[in-house]
């Protein structure tokens, strides 16, 4: 199976579920984040603002401006995208994705990137949306990241090399019910640390 094929069968596998099935989960990914970020004592965060297929992190994003966490999300530019702080209100653009106002600051390091995903490979590379504004961002920022956390709501990877180079490589990838990571010394084969992980 191709990156094509299998981006598909990820999406058939997501859509056939209403979005009301994954309230629980997309609350139990939030608060493993949550607590992922204040252990690390992660300043700058980049996070996403999520359409109705990805996972809802609506409110951790609102927690953590609370708390005073420098939230940046995407804001397209051309093929790719800059990071904005988030702030209200938000616009809705191409691909009914919401923006906020675009800012001049610029964030140069970047304690955690929080990134939406389909599905990966076993080189732990990430297959999204096919429209490679991920792929063309970290390309150009990623010595600036520290660590990429995948994150989708169902578990979806090819045991098979289906992606390209140029695609986003992660650290960790997780699911309703289970965290992988990222294991170099095996070939960057995913290892499985147990659905006990997000309670």
């Amino acid at each position: 199976m191709d990156k094509k094929s299998f981006r598909a069968s990820c999406l058939t596998k997501l859509k056939k579920n209403r979005a009301s099935r994954y309230y629980a989960s997309d609350k139990k990914i939030s608060k493993w984040l949550y607590r992922e970020i204040k252990d690390r004592e992660v300043k700058v965060v980049m996070l996403y603002i999520p359409l109705k297929i990805e996972i809802n992190i609506s409110n951790l994003i609102k927690q953590l401006r609370k708390e005073n966490v420098i939230v940046l999300v995407p804001f397209m530019v051309g093929k790719s995208f800059r990071l904005v702080k988030y702030r209200l209100p938000l616009k809705i653009k191409n691909f009914s994705v919401k923006e906020p106002n675009i800012s001049t600051l610029i964030y140069k390091k970047i304690d955690l990137a929080i990134v939406p995903v389909i599905g990966i490979d076993k080189t732990f590379r990430r297959i999204g949306f096919g429209k490679g504004f991920y792929d063309r961002f970290f390309d150009n920022n990623s010595t600036h990241i520290e660590e990429i956390v995948f994150i989708g709501r169902e578990t979806c990877i090819s045991d098979k090399n289906i992606t390209d180079d140029y695609d986003v490589e992660g650290d960790k990838y997780i699911t309703s019910n289970n965290i992988f990571i990222k294991d170099s010394s095996k070939n960057n084969i995913k290892k499985n640390q147990g659905v006990n992980s997000l309670n």
